[in-house]
């Protein structure tokens, strides 16, 4: 007696059809499961017996034979738990088996048949509707994370009891009803932290404010207490709403990481990751035996805010360059290979020097030369050179921070950063990018032509400060953000002089 269910993998951030099939045979009981399936699936057979029988189902006594289909795909985790179950009932004719036709299966069981959610469930659903699969049968707890997901019915069990009833029609689940992305996305919390508790800093404000209209990376070097943290703290209130697929893509990533909580619906805020300076290079760029993408991957769409940048190996920040530049990392390892998109924003932030005064009006530098030299050289020059802006911040005065004048609110910032997404959204809108930071240098000298007048200071201040061709189309982007912000039509020498003082802060440190 046969039977087939269908399943799906996950492979990366992709989601790989599946054929479960079982056939039952005459003689001794033996369990056989075969298809590369990992420790977690081989184990299942310890679930789905215990499960089956205390669900108030059979489990036959014969030889049982379960094949995971392509037989060459690695199969990883619990998810395959129910669609196993259920073709076993269907192989012993417990549930016709023309009931797991076209019809998505995926689930961990409990001993006692209560369904768990799994990772990946995202991926799975997208991948299965892509391949015209319409009914989707899962966990409970992973329902309202594909509720999104347009063009497919999702029924949510509790229970193996639950599915095997509805699959049968003697006691049909209600069909989940999918909710809008516009009605997920206005249910977004709001922001923890606002700029209006941001004192001072005038500059570096600016500076924020050009970083989230154009997705550029921002370097801060001040002094500690200088209001670094806050500042990138702050962005993701400022940062324009993601749109439907951004969403998804987050999320898919978030999914597979494992990194949803139970009962958690699509990401629609943008993702602020932190990740400590102990962190290691399969941490921070992905990694480990299964291939799992990293923090820079997480932080697709989002930002990567690497505090006291210094102090991370040099080796991982190294490793950083061909991502940022690229917009994807692929991590192969001997038993995986994937590759994840890693689009975001690099905010940094650190001291000086060791002391963290160099160059204080408030404070002395008890640093030698040979240490802040030392202490500045763990961040290479191509490293700074994939930094758009770059700004230096002191200690507020007292007096400023006393201050009861109301600074500019985030929600303020953002209609500006909003407005000029917008105008790059519909200038980039045939090239597949939606921000200026994410142009190519073929797309710079396309898309961001310069007036005479501004290549003329350009050229002067490239030929000035030595800066490289890399640092040339970069600010190209940071100048065309700044036109943006003013709702400009062009790229004028102001916009281009703007651009080009944040490229000095490393003449000043790192070039002396």
């Amino acid at each position: 007696m046969l039977s087939t269910a269908l399943s799906c993998a996950l492979s990366g951030v992709d989601g790989v059809l599946v054929h479960v099939e079982t056939d039952i045979a005459g003689g001794k009981f033996n369990l056989s499961l075969v298809g590369l399936p990992d420790a977690a699936v081989r184990e299942s057979q310890g679930r789905v017996l215990p499960a089956m029988r205390n669900s108030g189902y059979m489990f036959p006594s014969s030889r049982i034979t379960i094949n995971l289909a392509p037989a060459d795909l690695k199969k990883e985790g619990a998810s395959f738990d129910l669609p196993i179950a259920l073709s076993i009932l269907a192989a012993s004719r417990q549930i016709p088996p023309r009931a797991l036709e076209n019809i998505l299966l995926f689930g961990e069981l409990s001993l006692d048949g209560r369904l768990n959610g799994i990772r990946g469930a995202l991926p799975m659903v997208l991948s299965a509707r892509d391949q015209g699969i319409r009914e989707i049968l899962l966990p409970a707890d992973n329902a309202l994370e594909v509720a999104a997901v347009e063009g497919v019915r999702v029924y949510p069990a509790h229970t193996l009891t639950e599915a095997a009833q509805h699959l049968t029609g003697e006691r049909p689940i209600l069909c989940q009803e999918q909710i809008p992305f516009e009605e997920i996305r206005r249910q977004r919390p709001a922001a923890a932290y606002d700029l209006r508790d941001v004192k001072g800093q005038t500059g570096a404000r600016r500076a924020l404010e050009i970083a989230a209209a154009g997705g550029h990376n921002m370097l801060m070097v001040g002094v500690p207490g200088s209001g670094k943290t806050m500042l990138a703290r702050c962005l993701p209130g400022i940062l324009p709403e993601m749109t439907a697929q951004e969403a998804f893509d987050v999320t898919r990533i978030h999914s597979v990481a494992g990194l949803l909580p139970a009962g958690q619906g699509l990401m629609t805020q943008r993702p602020f990751r932190t990740p400590h300076h102990s962190s290691s290079m399969p941490a921070l760029i992905g990694g480990g035996p299964d291939a799992r993408p990293g923090e820079i991957s997480l932080a697709h769409n989002g930002v990567l805010f690497l505090d006291e940048l210094p102090e991370y190996p040099r080796q991982v920040l190294e490793a950083l360059r061909q991502p940022l530049e690229d917009g994807f990392v692929t991590v192969s390892r001997v038993r995986a290979r994937s590759q994840y998109q890693a689009r975001c924003m690099l905010i940094a932030s650190m001291n000086p020097c060791p002391c963290g005064y160099y160059g204080s009006r408030v404070r002395t530098c008890r640093c030698s030369e040979h240490e802040i030299r030392r202490y500045l050289e763990r961040i290479s020059g191509p490293l700074l050179d994939r930094i758009d802006l770059q700004v230096e911040t002191d200690a507020v005065p007292v007096s400023e921070i006393r201050q009861t004048g109301d600074c500019e609110s985030s929600a303020q910032v953002r209609a500006r950063v909003q407005a000029a997404r917008s105008r790059q959204i519909a200038r980039l809108a045939h090239t597949g990018i939606t921000c200026n930071a994410q142009a190519t240098g073929s797309m710079v000298h396309e898309l961001f032509p310069l007036p005479a007048e501004s290549a003329q200071v350009l050229e002067k201040a490239v030929d000035k400060l030595h800066l490289s061709m890399r640092a040339y189309t970069r600010i190209i982007k940071v100048a065309q953000t700044i036109a943006d912000l003013e709702g400009a039509d062009g790229i004028s020498p102001a916009h281009i002089l703007e651009a080009v003082q944040y490229r000095t802060i490393d003449q000043k440190y790192w070039q002396n």
